[in-house]
């Protein structure tokens, strides 16, 4: 099993990260790398919770997000080609006085077959800087959907 911390100081608010996170529409995967549009399916949306399958490259995991605390969003592997059910990842978001917000995930994977352990080794160690990157992408992609953070501000007159 592979436990992954991550953590990205925005500009976003969490209703704005949450609101993008949970926008299951065409051009997901500008904002969300992993989650190519051809994977995406919902299979319901409530007001605070989903059932989703997504991926990209031959992976794929159907999530159970639940976001009915806006400082802490679930998501929890419920079927995949590679992970197990005790997959998951977790968003907490915590606001800064100076009007930023500071958002910590854990990610934890654990594979259910040869591939699926495979690659939560992998993940585990040099993969980490690729999800690394795909999470602070996936922040300044929401802060210039949003307007706010550096890339909107850096286009400003």
């Amino acid at each position: 099993m592979s436990t992954i911390h991550l953590h990205q100081r925005t500009t976003l608010t969490p209703e704005q990260y949450v609101r993008a996170l949970t926008d299951f529409g065409p051009g997901r995967s500008r904002l969300f790398g992993n989650s190519a549009d051809e994977y995406l399916k919902v299979h319901h949306r409530g007001h605070t919770e989903a059932d989703v399958t997504e991926g990209s490259s031959g992976i794929w995991e159907r999530l159970h997000y639940d976001w009915s605390n806006l400082s802490r969003v679930v998501l929890v592997t419920t079927d995949s080609n590679v992970w197990d059910g005790t997959s998951r990842h977790t968003y907490t978001f915590v606001r800064q006085p100076n009007g930023t917000t500071d958002i910590d995930v854990v990610v934890i994977r654990n594979g259910k077959n040869f591939k699926g352990r495979i690659l939560g080794l992998i993940l585990g160690t040099v993969g980490r800087q690729v999800l690394e990157r795909a999470f602070k992408n996936s922040v300044i992609a929401i802060e210039a959907r949003n307007a706010t953070g550096p890339a909107a501000q850096s286009t400003a007159w």
